[in-house]
């Protein structure tokens, strides 16, 4: 298998479709009995199932076969209505599965009708008539159930791909202002868990009318025993259903409070994850960790609540039948009715078997409360705007909403954003982006952005695997692959926004002048530009401010016309000046630096990797291991809770087995007998056993859901523990899919379904040992059938569970991809559209959606598989019992007793499978915890505060670094990326660090905070070696404005002091130092005005203020700039120059900058050339030697910036 989420992606992509389901054209005998699974899970008892091993799935069982049914119908309903509501996805869903939903609701008649033949025969039996029909019965209610349940699920699975579909259509369509309300983390949970809840509802879809039906035969059954007292279990059944009303609306409150507060975790959750750096950068990352569990903390309430009422539910429940039965039977006595042990233990198990529906009801309650939430969440989200299909053509991006005029686009467009959005997967798959191969054109525009060199160096050239959102590219390598993505689309209209600013003047010129100049030269070319020295080369120059075109036409024509141009020009003239001031004036020649020199590229920090970045996400193989149980029951108080629950659980069982054994042995056989004991000491006992039953149930409830809860808690706390508290490169080389999917599906499952999972696994055994205890007291030859059939069960079960502990991990790893295929689609949406992707990437997502739903569809398949061969073996069990009853002379047993044997018997088959279902149900479930245990392992940076070792309060305070024989690599297996730097930049001394990209630049910071350690030698601060304090000691003295502006969603506040030290006059001072003071100061909320997710209501340059006004606030006597104004024109560049120079003078300032000017005003430059100090002096002294690199480099951009790119290449 190769390497990364993005090649499970691709083999999601690439399976072959010859490999198709045997379900699709199977025999009805293979059909009846499951066969058709046979070969698959022969397979996986011999070796662990890949997703190669399993077949695809066809016709409604693929997105693409059930999408436009559902797409189809929903058009349909909003074109009647305008609007869509709840009721019309549920019915088109309905509409979807309509052949299942009739399918399995003819099979559970069948099933309910088949199971209420046992409970009718019974009194005949107890008379001992013949029961021998008994068998036939069990075949069928066996087949029917197991049918039913696999089609159930297969609609779901039909309905879940259809809903994804839609979910993704629709995030291809939403306009901007739209997607402004939503977040990512919002969306990504619409598909990670509101769908997922959807297509489970398939279990319950029958439930409600089912219910009615059971109660109804089972009245009916009553009515023939027992006769007009039958109607007291009517009333009884009918207070047992009222008491859900309350219960049922409340939990529905509660799901719909949790699910937002959900929501609102991952919401927050999916933006550290992706600004994860700068935390660690300023040391913020256990105050943002203490912001989500403040979230968890507002969910986990809403869990509480919601699992307190589950309690009380199931509490009721389980006692159901035993009050019903003591209703019942007090009715008969007052009524005269006369009980024998026939009549009494065909009602008790006529009431044992409605204790399956009862005790469902709430969980069935729950599910559709539950799933009118995600329904309505979804509806709500596919009524929201559509981008307007008009505006498209009309707009060149068409992205904003058109209020007056008109624009007219005519051609194909290509687009290059500001901040580059680069896709998971290979370089080639960037580059091409859906487009065929044409390798000529392919090489031409790797010349011509540079790229060569760039590919030349990476282990696997253009095959290399790009980590989440270009991870493992540098800052101008992401914005070139962008450009060569735009350039092979061979559009007629390209727009460029601002993408020049990510590259160093050398880059850029180069850039300019093949890309723009020369490939692009009879194409037309919008382009926003800080760079005023590309500006002569255009045709036609707009100067915007406010929204409004100030000034337009050439540039020597405009020049003198307005003072909004004349400011930028002027700017940029001053900086320029300082080069002319130190005397650089180079003649022409000097300035044309060797093309091949130009666009040199060495590689460095992540990119020189032996093997991919991005790994295959770790799936664990074999069997789910003793300690992931034994961790998870023992989480919570050592585990102390598990004995008090199964002694519950045993209390419970033994107390229910004695209350009828009670009835049985009180109860007369028939009329003519007297009965033992009177009538009101029989119903006094029973409801006394009962009420006895009802405390244990609500003992072992109440202590499930303590152990559960805080289970789940703790799993929480300690696996985001770890995750904020990994090193950058966990980060680097895991997508953020898959911790949200730990984060969302499998904490998820930890909250509500395992506990669950465990607890009715561990009661299900109980029960069948009692079954078994109570047969083989009649008759102990029973264990001559029964231990060689229990022990073919138990090695078909080993068979097996092989095969489907790996369907179920699959499935787990077989989700990321596509949550991480639609976060990438969200953050990409504008450039899709402009290419006019959206098809392919529909198609890409149905392929990702049909690759979770193959090991989900086998998986379900398996579970029937064993169901059905373990029913059977049971019922040989039943048979063979009723048998032995029925040639054993009369006189040797109590037939009462005998009967309620048989009665317990009646469940054996359903128990059996039933435990070995919730066997594996079970081990699936906890998978989840297996994948989080995962994350609750992964090696942690270097400790936040060392004690021994903290610096004083006023460290640094002279702010000297000395940097001695550093050497860096960023793993065992890679090459060093900085290879043995020594200088020493002095304390309040202002030091520029210049280089080719890759040289080592953002290393060396990195290595400074200690994002990387040091693989060799040392960094001092004033003396203090820096490895030898905390990780906090060391960032909370640093301070930094990094490359990529970030804003967090919250308030102006919470952006510039997320640690909240600072007061509100000192925020204001900040704001006005940086020029921002009079723009929040118009805004409504003013310090509390809104900031949205990325800051995206706010410009580029305002993000990169704001970062200006934190390290104003701050204050620090180190400050590093890494390129921090790449992304601002020349005149905010200059304002925060100034800003800086007046309120950083006595501070030591460490600047990483593409544009030379910006650190020539410096003390001091360092060149840094393949990971070592090719120079490191000041910038006269190097200026004065025309033959340095650093030279070369002015030189290059004073050339560029003089002279105008005014005639066409």
């Amino acid at each position: 298998m190769l390497s990364g989420d993005q090649n499970l992606q691709e083999q999601l992509l690439i399976h072959s479709s010859k490999h198709v389901t045997p379900y699709a054209e199977c025999s009805i005998f293979s059909h009846l009995t499951f066969s058709w699974l046979s070969p698959l899970i022969a397979i996986g008892y011999k070796k662990p199932l890949d997703l190669d091993d399993v077949p695809d799935l066809t016709g409604l069982d693929s997105a693409k076969g059930s999408f436009p049914i559902l797409k189809n119908k929903l058009e349909r309903d909003r074109f009647t209505n305008n609007k869509l509501t709840t009721f019309n996805l549920a019915m088109a869903l309905i509409h979807t599965t309509w052949m299942d939903i009739l399918t399995t609701a003819i099979l559970a008649v069948l099933y309910t009708l088949a199971s209420y033949v046992g409970p009718y025969l019974i009194n005949a039996f107890v008379q001992f008539l013949n029961g021998s029909r008994d068998s036939k019965r069990e075949v069928v209610e066996s087949l029917s159930q197991r049918h039913w349940f696999f089609k159930l699920q297969q609609g779901g699975i039909r309905a879940r791909a259809a809903l994804v579909a839609m979910i993704y259509q629709k995030g291809l369509t939403i306009s901007s202002q739209s997607k402004v309300g939503q977040s990512g983390g919002e969306i990504t949970n619409l598909i990670a868990i509101d769908a997922e809840r959807i297509g489970d509802f398939g279990w319950y879809i029958h439930d409600p009318w089912l219910v009615i039906l059971q109660v109804g035969i089972a009245l009916v059954i009553l009515y023939l025993n027992l006769g007009f007292a039958s109607l007291s279990a009517l009333v009884a059944i009918g207070i047992v259903m009222l008491t859900n009303i309350p219960l049922g609306s409340l939990q529905e409150k509660f799901q719909d409070e949790l699910m937002k507060s959900k929501d609102n975790r991952m919401v927050k959750t999916s933006e550290i994850l992706r600004n994860m750096k700068i935390l660690k950068l300023q040391g913020w990352e256990m105050k943002f960790l203490s912001k989500i569990c403040e979230l968890r903390s507002v969910e986990t309430k809403w869990l509480k609540s919601l699992l307190c009422t589950s309690t009380t539910i199931i509490s009721i429940f389980w006692v159901a039948p035993s009050f019903i039965a003591a209703v019942t039977f007090a009715t008969c006595m007052l009524l005269g009715v006369s009980l024998e042990s026939g009549k009494i233990l065909s009602a008790i198990a006529t009431f044992k078997i409605l204790q399956q529906p009862i005790y469902n009801l709430p969980d069935t309650i729950s599910m559709i409360a539950q799933t009118k939430v995600s329904l309505d969440r979804i509806t709500t989200y596919l009524n929201l705007a559509d981008l307007d299909s008009g505006m498209v053509q009309t707009s060149p991006r068409g992205e904003v909403c058109k209020v007056t005029g008109s624009v007219k686009v005519t051609g194909t467009k290509a687009y290059v954003a500001q901040s580059p959005w680069i896709q998971s997967g290979k370089i080639e798959e960037n580059i091409l982006f859906g487009k065929d191969m044409d390798r000529v054109r392919y090489e031409k525009v790797l010349e011509a952005c540079a790229l060569k060199k760039d590919l030349e160096i990476l282990p696997f050239g253009d095959q290399t695997v790009i980590g989440e959102r270009g991870i493992n590219l540098s800052g101008g390598q992401k914005q070139r692959l962008q450009i060569a993505r735009a350039l092979y689309q061979d559009a007629d209209i390209y727009l460029f926004d601002d993408p020049f600013s990510a590259v160093d003047a050398h880059t850029g010129s180069h850039l300019f002048k093949e890309c723009v100049l020369g490939f692009l030269k009879s194409k037309t070319v919008i382009y926003v530009t800080h760079q005023v020295e590309f500006l002569p080369a255009a045709d036609l120059v707009l100067v915007m401010k406010g929204g409004e075109i100030k000034q337009a036409g050439k540039y020597n024509d405009i020049l003198d016309s307005g003072s909004d141009f004349m400011e930028l020009v002027g700017a940029h003239k001053e900086a320029l000046s300082i080069i002319d001031s130190i005397n650089t004036k180079f003649e022409s020649e000097n300035t044309k630096v060797n093309e091949k020199e130009k666009v040199e590229v060495i590689l460095d920090d992540t990119n020189v990797i032996k093997g991919q970045i991005v790994q295959k996400e770790e799936r664990e193989k074999g069997s789910v291991g003793f300690s992931i149980y034994w961790k998870y029951i023992t989480s919570t108080y050592g585990g102390a809770l598990v004995p008090c629950i199964l002694l519950a659980a045993i209390i419970f069982e033994l107390l229910q087995v004695a209350s009828n054994y009670w009835l049985a042995w009180a109860s007369p056989v028939s009329q003519d007998m007297v009965p033992p004991v009177g009538g009101t000491t029989l119903i006094t006992v029973y409801v006394g056993l009962a009420v006895g039953s009802m405390f244990w149930i609500f003992i072992r409830a109440v202590c499930l859901t303590t152990a559960g809860y805080k289970t789940a808690n703790l799993l929480f706390n300690k696996m985001h523990l770890c995750i904020f508290r990994a090193p950058m490169s966990f980060f680097d080389a895991t997508p953020s899919g898959r911790i949200l999917n730990r984060a969302s599906t499998d904490q998820s499952a930890v909250d509500l379904t395992i506990p669950n999972a465990v607890g009715v696994f561990a009661f299900a055994v109980v029960q069948l040992l009692a079954v078994i205890a109570m047969m083989s007291q009649i008759s102990w030859q029973v264990f001559l059938v029964f231990i060689p059939v229990i022990a073919i069960c138990i090695w078909l079960q080993h068979y097996y569970t092989s095969s489907a502990r790996e369907l179920a991990r699959l499935v787990g790893v077989c989700k990321a991809p596509i949550i991480q295929h639609f976060s990438e689609t969200v953050s990409g949406l504008t450039t899709i559209r402009c290419f006019h992707q959206e098809q392919r990437f529909q198609d890409t997502n149905m392929k990702l959606t049909d690759g979770y739903s193959r090991p989900k569809f086998h998986s379900a398949g398996a579970i029937e598989w064993i169901s059905i061969r373990v029913e059977l073996l049971s019922s040989v069990i039943f048979a063979f019992f009723l048998v032995f009853l029925l040639i054993v002379p009369n006189e040797t047993m109590d037939p009462s007793i005998a009967g309620l044997a048989v009665t317990y018997g009646l469940n054996l088959n359903i128990l059996q499978a039933s435990v070995i279902w919730k066997l594996c149900n079970m081990e699936n479930s906890i998978i989840s915890v297996e994948r989080i245990l995962q994350y609750t392992s992964i090696p942690s940076e270097a400790p936040l505060v060392v004690d021994t070792c903290r610096p004083n309060d006023l460290w640094p305070l002279d702010g000297k670094v000395d940097i001695h024989d550093l050497q860096v690599r960023y793993a065992p297996h890679m090459p060093l990326v900085l290879r043995g730097i020594t200088c020493s930049f002095h304390g309040g001394k202002k030091t520029g660090i210049v280089g080719r990209t890759g040289s080592g630049k953002s290393t060396l910071i990195q290595t400074l905070f200690r994002i990387v350690e040091p693989t060799g030698g040392h960094i001092f601060i004033d003396g203090i070696d820096i490895s030898s304090i905390g990780l906090h000691d060391l960032r909370s003295r640093l301070s930094i404005i990094p490359q990529d502006p970030t804003l967090f969603q919250g308030s102006v506040r919470s952006n510039l002091d997320p640690l909240e030290q600072y007061t509100d006059e000192q925020i204001w001072e900040a704001l006005d130092q940086c020029q921002l003071g009079d723009e929040v100061r118009r805004k409504e909320g003013k310090l509390d005005s809104a900031v949205n997710e990325n800051g995206e209501n706010w410009s580029m340059g305002q993000r990169q203020l704001v970062c200006l006004g934190r390290v104003l606030l701050k204050k620090c006597k180190i400050l590093v700039l890494d390129e921090a104004t790449a992304s601002v024109d020349t005149s905010t560049d200059h304002t925060i120059q100034q800003t800086l120079a007046v309120h950083f003078s006595d501070s030591t300032v460490i600047t990483i900058a593409h544009r030379i000017t910006s650190v020539l005003n410096g003390d001091m430059v360092l060149v840094l050339e393949q990971g070592l100090v090719e120079e490191f002096d000041s910038p006269l002294k190097l200026l004065e030697n025309k033959s340095t690199s650093f030279a070369k480099l002015v030189a290059e951009y004073r050339g560029r910036s003089s002279s105008s790119y005014d005639s066409r290449v």
